[in-house]
C-alpha cells in the first residue's frame, strides 16, 4: 500500500471533520469546532507518521496516543474508523446510553488507554508510559494532544518537568493552540511563542507551526528522537476550521444545528476522501522478554520488625512492577518514620 502524499493527507482531515460533524450533530451535543481545529493533526499522526497495527489497537509496541483535550472524542473515534478498526455507521452512535463512543474517551475501548475526561492529566499519563518503555524495552513513541486552555493546569508543567528531568526522547506533545477556551479566550490567546519558551524552561526541545499545514506537521514530526530530549510540537490553530463558525465565540461543546452540519459536510465533501488503501506503518516486533522476569525474594519482615517507610513502600512497588530496580521519591522527610 502506498504512504499518504500531503495531499491525501489533507483531505483525510476533512473527511475526519466531516465525520465529527455527523456524529455531533446525530447525537445532539459533542465539541465538533475542538474536533475541527485538531483535524490535520490527528490525520497526519494516524495517516503519515505513528506506527501501530491498526487491527490490533492493543499490540505492546504500537506507538501510543493520548488524546488530553478528551472533549475532542469524536475525532479519536473517526480516525480509528478510518484505520479500519469499525465500520463507519458505528461513528453515529455517539453518546447513545447503550455505546462504547462515549462523550470522553474511556479505556473500555481498546485503542484507549487512559480516560482523558478530566483535563491536565493527559501528559502525566505520557510521562508514565514513556517512562515504561524503557523499563520493558520497548521501542513505543507516546503522543500526547493537549488543547492549549487545559495547559492552565499545574499538573501539566509538573509532568513537563519531570520529562525534562528524564529526558524522555521517546515522549512528543502536540499542543492545539486554537485560541478560545470554553466562555473565553484563553490567557495567551494565539501568542504560540509563550508555550515554546516555557516548554524549553522545563527541558523540552520545542517548535511551532501552523497547525493547519499538512508539510509543516510532516516536517516537525521527521525530527521526533533527534535530541536526548521530550519534544513538543505547538500548533497554531482555528477553532472550528471548516465551519462557518470558525474562530467564533461561544460554540464550544455545542453541536451543528442539522441543516448547518448538511451545509458544512457538502462544502467539505469535495475536498474530503476515506483513508482507504493508505499504508499504516506496523510496530516493530515486541522483544522475546521484554522484562526481567527474576522473582523477588520472599519478604522476611517480622511482626514487631520496624522498617522504614520509604523503605517498605520502595520494596512494595518494586515487587508490583517485576523490575531488578525501582527509582522512589517521596517527598517530605520520612527519616525517623516507621511502619510495623
Amino acid at each position: 500500500m502506498p504512504v499518504a502524499s500531503r495531499e491525501q493527507l489533507e483531505a483525510i482531515a476533512n473527511q475526519l471533520r466531516i465525520h465529527s460533524i455527523a456524529a455531533t450533530t446525530a447525537a445532539g451535543s459533542g465539541h465538533v469546532t475542538s474536533c475541527c481545529s485538531a483535524a490535520e493533526l490527528v490525520a497526519v499522526l494516524f495517516f503519515g507518521h505513528m506506527r501501530f497495527d491498526p487491527k490490533n489497537p492493543q499490540y505492546p509496541n504500537n506507538d501510543r496516543f493520548i488524546l488530553s483535550k478528551g472533549h475532542a472524542a469524536p475525532l479519536l473515534y473517526a480516525a480509528w474508523e478510518e484505520a479500519g478498526l469499525f465500520p463507519v455507521e458505528r461513528l453515529l452512535d455517539l453518546r447513545k446510553i447503550d455505546s462504547d463512543l462515549e462523550g470522553h474517551p474511556t479505556p473500555r475501548l481498546p485503542f484507549v488507554d487512559v480516560a482523558t475526561g478530566s483535563l491536565g492529566q493527559g501528559l502525566s499519563n505520557g510521562v508514565g508510559m514513556a517512562i515504561s518503555a524503557g523499563i520493558d524495552h520497548y521501542d513505543f513513541r507516546t503522543y500526547v494532544m493537549l488543547g492549549d486552555g487545559e495547559c492552565a493546569e499545574g499538573s501539566v508543567w509538573e509532568a513537563a518537568s519531570l520529562a525534562g528531568t528524564r529526558k524522555l526522547s521517546n515522549l512528543v506533545a502536540i499542543i492545539d493552540v486554537n485560541r478560545l477556551g470554553q466562555s473565553q479566550q484563553t490567557a495567551f490567546g494565539h501568542d504560540v511563542e509563550v508555550y515554546r519558551q516555557r516548554f524549553e524552561a522545563f527541558g523540552w526541545r520545542a517548535v511551532t507551526i501552523d497547525g493547519h499545514d499538512v508539510q509543516q506537521i510532516l516536517d516537525a514530526l521527521k525530527t521526533v528522537g533527534e535530541a536526548d530530549q521530550p519534544y513538543c510540537i505547538i500548533a497554531r490553530t482555528i477553532k472550528g476550521k471548516g465551519l462557518e463558525v470558525a474562530d467564533k465565540d461561544n460554540w464550544h461543546g455545542k453541536p451543528l444545528p442539522e441543516e448547518d452540519a448538511m451545509k458544512a459536510i457538502a462544502t467539505l465533501r469535495p475536498k474530503a476522501k476515506p483513508a482507504t488503501g493508505i499504508a499504516i506503518p506496523a510496530p516493530r516486533q515486541v522483544p522475546a522478554k521484554p522484562r526481567n522476569q527474576t522473582p523477588f525474594p520472599p519478604l522476611t519482615y517480622k511482626l514487631g520488625d520496624k522498617v522504614a517507610t520509604r523503605e517498605a513502600y520502595g520494596t512494595a512497588l518494586a515487587r508490583i512492577g517485576e523490575v531488578d530496580q525501582a527509582i522512589v521519591a517521596l517527598d517530605g522527610d520520612v527519616k525517623n518514620s516507621t511502619t510495623r
